[in-house]
């Protein structure tokens, strides 16, 4: 997260925000909420269980003689290494390795020392209260640097080395996603593939140490299908030598990162790939989620079904609920139930708009402003309202509560073999498309977050897509 530099322009090197000043403004940002926490704890403490005025003394000073464990926990975790912080689990499990860290530092003092001031609630209360203060700074730091990426104000520059297909996909790739923080200043091989997105082959390969001079990169991702496998362990060696920084690209996708385990074999790298286990106590851990979450929803939401019901009765006539049939696990079909958001005469007047469909390059069949809907209806779709008739097909057992979109028959019947792997798994509620795209994704963006949910399934991935969708639900992003 931290070892970026900055560029107004191509080949411009702005000293504004150095990775070093980046980095010293992100260990000054931890170490105030390393305080603030520590604050907070002292004055939870006082109100819940008070001590003497000289025992919280002897605690803070404690404290203070404790924060060269916290600075070593920093460091074993690599908290301050951007790459080790790339994905925010990551970066969670970093700053909670660095809060034990200090905190076991602050036990052995103690009884070093034979402090009798330290107490279990004072060591829970750091802790808790450390942790969640650098949790939500790093939020608030993820955030401005995504800002700020996505902006092109913080980048490293970077080449790829090759010109197959595997390259141009990654050029499209960082091109697609500013978030990242790479901008793509070129590419190096033998083969001229022209202008793509204002970049081009700089030359070949064995003049990749003047190219990256002249193009101010400070690293490069190697497509491995277009390099020798020797040059690749040659390339390595000398770039990560010289300190540019080395990432390699096979043509593999759509695999979560936890599943990948490197292996070394007879010298040679492997990567294994982790099976996803759908059975078992997983299945049975999962269904046990969906009822109590579908039940807890369901009880917390019954004033907004009774009014709901009554405001759909009011707007418009037709019965409150929709109900339409939709493909289950395993291609067996189920009746979904859902609030009427559209007039009567929706499906009848449908081929009329069907020039309108936004989702030209798919069977989903959706209108950026589609006039079948009534006014309660758009309410109802943009608070996701209506969708809570689904808890009841959740406690049956015919939907989970994160899982694919519940698809159409009559869309079934256009997917290709790879796309019906989508029915491995119980529909969703939520899900990826609806977290990540919602209405504004196109239909290969939708088949590609399905399909990464299926293959990648968790009970943690169910767990976070969960707390994603409330976030989602109450800014009404991306619903139509």
């Amino acid at each position: 997260m931290v070892d970026r530099v900055v560029h107004d322009g191509p080949g411009e090197r702005t000293q504004r925000l150095t990775a070093a000043g980046i980095k010293r403004r992100l260990v000054f940002a931890d170490a105030a909420a390393l305080v603030t926490g520590c604050v907070v704890a002292l004055a939870i403490q006082q109100t819940v269980r008070p001590v003497a005025s000289y025992l919280a003394w002897n605690q803070l000073v404690l404290l203070a003689a404790s924060l060269p464990g916290f600075a070593f926990g920093a460091a074993m975790s690599k908290l301050h290494l951007s790459r080790a912080n790339e994905r925010p689990a990551d970066e969670r499990r970093n700053v909670i390795r660095t809060v034990l860290y200090g905190v076991a530092v602050m036990v052995l003092l103690a009884f070093g020392f034979q402090v009798k001031s330290l107490s279990r609630l004072w060591v829970l209360l750091v802790a808790v209260c450390t942790i969640a203060a650098l949790l939500l700074e790093r939020s608030i730091a993820r955030r401005a640097f995504n800002r700020l990426r996505s902006s092109g104000a913080l980048s490293r520059r970077i080449l790829i080395i090759g010109t197959d297909v595997n390259a141009l996909r990654m050029l499209h790739m960082y091109e697609r996603n500013p978030a990242l923080g790479y901008k793509v200043v070129g590419l190096v091989g033998d083969e001229e593939v022209g202008v793509r997105g204002g970049v081009r082959v700089l030359g070949p390969v064995d003049e990749l140490d003047e190219l990256l001079l002249d193009a101010d990169a400070s690293g490069v991702v190697i497509s491995l299908n277009s390099i020798h496998p020797d040059a690749v362990n040659s390339l390595t060696r000398r770039l990560t030598d010289n300190g540019f920084h080395v990432a390699l690209s096979s043509s593999l996708s759509d695999i979560d990162v936890t599943r990948l385990r490197p292996q070394s074999v007879d010298g040679s790298t492997l990567m294994y790939i982790e099976p996803v286990i759908r059975n078992g106590w997983r299945a049975q851990s999962k269904r046990l989620f969906d009822v109590v979450a579908a039940l807890s929803i369901l009880v917390v939401t019954l004033p907004f079904w009774l009014v709901s019901a009554i405001a759909i009765k009011l707007d418009s006539s037709g019965p409150v609920f929709f109900r339409q049939e939709r493909v289950g696990r395993g291609g067996k079909p189920f009746t979904m139930t859902k609030f009427r958001t559209m007039s009567v005469d929706a499906h009848e007047r449908r081929h009329e708009l069907a020039a309108q469909n936004k989702y030209g390059d798919g069977p989903l069949f959706k209108l950026d402003h589609d006039p079948r809907i009534t006014r309660v209806g758009r309410f109802l779709r943009k608070t996701s309202i209506d969708e809570l008739p689904q808890l009841i097909n959740v406690l049956r057992g015919e939907m989970s509560m994160v899982g694919p979109r519940p698809a159409l028959p009559s869309e079934v019947e256009e997917w290709d073999v790879e796309l019906r792997d989508r029915l491995r798994v119980l529909p969703g509620l939520t899900g990826m498309w609806q977290v990540f795209g919602r209405s504004g994704t196109s239909f290969a963006e939708y088949r590609r977050l399905d399909l990464y949910y299926v293959d990648n399934w968790s009970l943690a991935h169910d767990l976070r897509i969960c707390l994603r969708t409330i976030g989602v639900v109450l800014t009404g992003k991306g619903a139509s």
